[in-house]
Formats: structure tokens, C-alpha cells, sequence
């Protein structure tokens, strides 16, 4: 499972649990259910509990609920689609649920002005401006790498990087989807389910679009010659409850929505992949928090790839990571159901293999026992038809869930971890032979070089990282050639790691040969927090790479870039500040973490700054730089 270690929470139990993973307003929630009833929780335990406790399988799980912000579950009930599920509450039984899961007062939400609406050109979308970069990955091979012709700014450039304006994510604490630019636009998605395009130069708002929950997905938009625009140009996003959007890209009016799993713990955290008219959307889940409840017949969920048609959302192809549909294999010693083979989530954004026709994912850790050899493995799909070609498991005997967290809960597995997912997107490569390469990065810190030629066999391994349950490879690596640039975490914080400790931290950057796994260069994170709650010096979100840099935001709210030739720092930020933003108000920066990487493109750099969840330090923050002679 991507998410840190919960045991600092045993003693308060489960909501407590849930509270450090998904953050301080379910801590708060947890807080006043512990002392009195609140007054939200009988009207959803009459009206909402039923469906979102299990009873109703495509109703997201309450965990779900309690990770969504609370305007936006009363405007479900008031005016969306719990409209008449929650005709039997009177208006203020249904703001006292709304505060109940999202576990704070609307009165205390922030009241401020929304930011301006463009007007004049900077309205407009320049459709002889199409998308120069194909997705999350900026390649289909998820290499990661913004060519100069994109980006527009020489490596010389950075140091004379200069924030030009920056964008408040209201009432957020997070801000995980990564910045798309096309257009002459930003478009990205936010906490509360909000997607924003925006103009590129100024920030000012051209529209928005409220998803159903919180989108961390980032923007993707279809691509098309400069000289034959499309007569309605799409873009496509994900949100938390695992709903997949098209909109109209100058509009933000709705297309076509589509449920691409209907388990009630389902959800999109890897960015869908577009690809010959296919969207491929990566299906992962939480079903472990579900298991810290003894009586919760762990587990039903497993990952999967859906292809969607691009223009209709229609399914084309549903392939699950494990073949066999969960089935009782026995009980626990309470006599709660255990279900098998469970869990195998898929976190990354899938890869492309033009040339064989495939798509690669990695997969996380099984959430029952016994573990089969589908968990913390690289998958090859066939694109047309979904179906797995291979596999290859790189730690056996991995099922884990949150029960194990918790004192001599019967649902933990009898594997109990070691929780060592693949969340990095692997990236299709070749060696300087030539050679076809899958790379792939792991919690464990390993970091992988596979021969596509035979189907998977391995090349060569690296120990980078130490590893840990928020250890080693978390979001993304990036490629430049023969150089390989790996990210590591490897937080020191004793909450958020257990039993890792006799082993030091290796958190910073590393450059790797892409032919022989062998080190380049090595450049261990400094530690600048100096006791700051959350602060941590690795580096856990996506990194990108350009001409002669490296761009990685760090746990410790540095931003910096780095020389690709020798690992040097060139340029560094700190977003760990307050920062006036475009609607009159302030927003503050933190962690960088999740998939959203910097992008760097037409000259300027474009960062999301926040990662309050898994013991990172909180922010709601778009921070957009150009340089100060431009």
C-alpha cells in the first residue's frame, strides 16, 4: 500500500488510524466521535450508512466519504446525485452529515473571493498551441523528459527563476495533480475536486469543473497537428471515487463521465494513459483501511487497467492484475470470512510500448493470505485486448493490511508486509546497445532494468534506497538518454517507519547507467528541517528532467534542480513560505509529493506545492516562475 505507517495511532483505534493516512480533519472527526455523538451521526446512520457500510456495492466506502470536502458532500445531497437518497433529511440534518464525514465546520472554511476570471485575450485558448507532451509522463514511455524545443528554457535559466504568480487551492491541504500545458493554458485539478484552466500567463481563471471528489490526477488533454485543430478538443481526468471525465477543453463543459470500477473502496490515483483513442486508466484501491475493522471479510477488491474509448467513455477492455475473483479460503479466528487472492493495486500511470503493441504497469501488495505472485510485480498487457502477456514478481510473500497496525487484529495476513509496491510508473528505454529496456523503481529501493525482447527477464538490479513503507522509489522516476534519475524517500520519522532504522536513510537523488544499473553519480539529501514537524529531506513526488537539469520538489518543501551531468544543485526554492495569490488572498507551500512533478514548458516552470496526508507537511499552493530577464 503507497501510504505511511500507522502505528503512532493504535491507541486511539481505528478513526484515529484513518486520521494520520488521510489527514487532520478526519483526526478531528475521530476526536469528537471519541468524546460525543456528534450531530451528523444518527441522520447518516438512517439515511447513509446502509449504502456506504457495504450494503450497496457500487457506493463509495465511507473511508471515501471522510477524505471529501464538506461543501462538497452538502452540495451532493443538495443539488447532485445524493439528491434523493437524502430527501428524507431536512437541511440541517443534511449539513450536520456533510460535517460529520468530512469531520470539520463549514463555518470554519475559509471565505474568500474566487479567483479573477480572465477577460479580454487572455480568455482564449490558441488551438495553434496543441499539447506538446503525450500525458503524465511527458513521453507515452513515461521517460519523463521535456525536450528544449518544449521547454523552452535552458538549464543556464534556472537560477534566474523568479515566481510570477502563484494559485490558492481553496480549503485544501494537498495539491497532488500535476500541471498540464496546452493551449496557452494550465489546466490542473485540486482537493476539493475543482479542475482549473488557467491562463499561463497571469493565472487568472478561463473555467472550472467540479468533479464528484478529490482529483489527483492531472489534466490530459489530446493532441493534434498545429495546422488541424480538432473541432471540440477533450480533456481527460480521474477523481479519488475512481470516475473518469472528458470535458470540453475550452469550455469545461461535461462530455461523458464513466465509473471504471464499481467496488465500493475503488479509486484513480495513476494518471490515464491516451493512446490510439483509448483512454487506459489504472485502477487502485483502500480496501486495507476496510480490514482494520475485524469484522470487514478482508479482502474483495483487486487492480486493474480499464480501456475507455476516448470520445464516448464506453469500455473497451477490462484486464484485473490477478485473473482469479476472490473467493472464501477460510476465516479468521473470530470467524470473519477471509477472501483470496485480493489486492495487487495498480498506483502508476501505465507505459507505452509503441513498438510490441504493449502497455506496463506495477502492481502493490496483496491485501489477504495467502499472497499469489500477481503482488508487487510488472505487468505487460496487450493493448487491443487487455490481456496479460507476462509478469514478473519482484518480492514474494507480500500481503498486507492496515489490521496489521493494530494490536492482535485478526484480519492482518500472516505474511504481514513487507508493503513493497511498485507506485513508480515504469519507463519504456533502451540501452546503449540498443537493447529494449522496461525500468521499473520499488519501495524496497531497487530499481530495475527488464529485457522486453524476453518478456521480462532480468538485466540487472541496483539497490538505491533503503526502503520502507515509505521508502525507496515512491512516484516517479525520469530518463535522459543513458542517464537514469531515481528519486528516493526513505523517511527517518519513527511514526511513519517501524523497523528500518538499523539501516541509515539514503534519502536524495541518483543517476544510474541505463545499460549496467551501474551509479553515476550520487547525491544524498542535506537535512534542513531542524525539528519542523513533517519535514523530511528525501524526495517523494515524481521528478522530471530537461536539457542539463533535474527537477525534483522534496519533502521538505524544497524545490530544486539539479546538474544532469554531475548531480551539482543549481537552483533551489523554498515553498515552505506564504505566498500572495492571484485572488487577492494568500495560500502557503509544503511537502511536494504524489505524482504531480514539475513541468517546465514555453519558458516557464509550473509546481503544486502541499502534501498534507502520510506524515508530510500540508500546502495548497500552483506556483508558476519564469525568468526574471523574460
Amino acid at each position: 500500500m503507497n501510504t505511511s505507517s500507522i502505528r503512532s495511532a493504535l491507541g486511539a483505534g481505528l478513526a484515529i488510524a484513518l486520521s494520520v493516512l488521510f489527514g487532520a480533519s478526519s483526526l478531528a472527526h475521530a476526536q469528537t466521535e471519541q468524546a460525543t455523538p456528534h450531530p451528523g451521526a444518527a441522520p447518516y446512520a438512517r439515511a447513509c450508512a446502509q449504502c456506504h457500510e457495504g450494503g450497496v456495492a457500487k457506493a463509495p466506502h465511507k473511508t471515501f466519504l471522510q477524505m471529501m470536502p464538506a461543501d462538497g458532500l452538502l452540495l451532493a445531497m443538495e443539488q447532485g446525485i445524493m439528491q434523493a437518497q437524502s430527501a428524507g433529511l431536512d437541511a440541517a440534518e443534511r449539513r450536520a452529515v456533510a460535517e460529520y464525514l468530512a469531520g470539520v465546520s463549514l463555518d470554519t472554511l475559509v471565505a474568500r473571493a474566487a479567483a479573477p476570471m480572465c477577460m479580454g485575450p487572455a480568455r482564449d485558448f490558441d488551438l495553434r498551441r496543441p499539447p506538446a507532451k503525450a500525458g503524465w509522463g511527458v513521453s507515452r514511455e513515461n521517460q519523463r523528459h521535456i525536450p528544449a524545443e518544449v521547454a523552452q528554457l535552458a538549464a543556464s535559466d534556472l537560477p534566474k527563476l523568479k515566481l510570477k504568480w502563484a494559485f490558492a487551492f481553496p480549503n485544501a491541504q494537498r495539491a497532488r495533480s500535476q500541471p498540464t500545458v496546452a493551449m496557452g493554458a494550465v489546466f490542473v485539478g485540486s482537493q476539493n475536486g475543482t479542475v482549473y484552466a488557467l491562463d499561463k500567463e497571469s493565472g487568472c481563471v478561463r473555467w472550472t469543473f467540479r468533479a464528484s471528489a478529490e482529483v489527483r490526477s492531472p489534466v490530459t488533454l489530446e493532441g493534434w497537428d498545429a495546422g488541424s485543430p480538432p473541432q471540440r478538443p477533450l480533456a481527460y481526468f480521474a477523481d479519488l471515487i475512481a470516475r473518469v471525465y472528458a470535458v470540453d477543453a475550452q469550455t469545461g463543459e461535461l462530455v461523458w463521465s464513466a465509473k471504471v470500477d464499481d467496488h465500493p473502496n475503488a479509486t484513480v490515483t495513476g494518471a490515464p494513459v491516451l493512446y490510439q483513442g483509448r483512454l487506459f486508466v489504472p485502477v487502485s484501491s483502500l480496501e486495507v483501511t476496510s480490514a482494520a475493522d475485524p469484522k470487514y471479510p478482508c479482502c474483495s477488491f483487486r487492480g486493474s487497467v480499464v480501456a475507455l474509448d476516448a470520445r464516448d467513455g464506453s469500455q473497451a477492455w477490462k484486464s484485473y492484475s490477478i485473473d482469479e475473483a476472490p473467493r472464501e479460503v477460510g476465516k479468521t479466528r473470530v470467524g470473519t470470512p477471509i477472501l483470496a487472492p485480493s489486492g495487487a493495486p495498480i498506483w502508476n500511470s501505465p507505459s507505452i510500448d509503441t513498438a510490441r503493441g504493449l502497455l506496463y504497469v506495477g502492481t502493490g501488495e496483496n491485501y489477504s493470505s495467502p499472497s499469489n505472485d500477481r503482488s508487487d510485480a510488472l505487468l505487460a498487457f496487450d493493448l487491443n485486448t487487455g490481456k496479460v502477456l507476462w509478469s514478473r514478481q519482484k518480492t514474494a510473500g507480500d500481503a498486507w493490511n492496515v489490521a496489521c497496525m493494530m494490536p492482535d487484529n485478526p484480519n492482518c495476513p500472516v505474511e504481514d508486509g513487507p508493503d513493497f509496491d511498485f507506485g513508480a510508473s515504469t519507463i519504456v528505454a533502451r540501452g546503449a546497445d540498443g537493447q529494449a529496456l522496461l525500468l521499473a523503481g520499488q519501495k524496497s529501493g531497487d530499481v530495475y532494468a527488464l529485457d522486453l525482447a524476453r518478456n521480462g527477464a532480468k538485466v540487472w538490479g541496483t539497490k538505491v534506497g533503503r526502503g520502507g513503507i515509505q521508502g525507496g522509489v515512491h512516484f516517479g522516476m525520469a530518463l535522459d538518454g543513458q542517464r537514469l534519475f531515481v528519486p528516493i524517500t526513505d523517511m527517518s520519522n519513527p511514526e511513519a517507519e517501524t523497523n528500518l532504522h538499523a539501516v541509515a536513510s539514503k534519502a536524495g537523488l541518483y543517476a544510474l547507467d541505463v545499460t549496467t544499473g551501474k551509479f553515476l553519480w550520487s547525491t544524498p539529501a542535506d537535512n534542513v528541517c531542524n525539528g519542523r514537524q513533517f519535514c523530511e529531506p528525501g524526495i517523494s513526488a515524481a521528478i522530471t528532467s530537461m536539457p542539463g537539469a533535474v527537477l525534483a520538489g522534496h519533502m521538505d518543501g524544497r524545490l530544486r534542480a539539479y546538474d544532469s551531468a554531475t548531480g551539482q544543485v543549481i537552483w533551489e526554492f523554498d515553498a515552505t513560505q506564504t505566498f500572495p495569490t492571484t485572488d487577492g488572498g494568500s495560500a502557503h507551500g509544503g511537502s511536494f509529493g504524489g505524482g504531480a512533478g514539475p513541468i517546465v514548458q514555453d519558458g516557464m516552470l509550473f509546481a503544486a506545492s502541499g502534501y498534507g496526508t502520510y506524515f508530510h507537511m500540508p500546502g495548497n499552493v500552483l506556483l508558476a516562475f519564469a525568468p526574471e530577464d523574460k
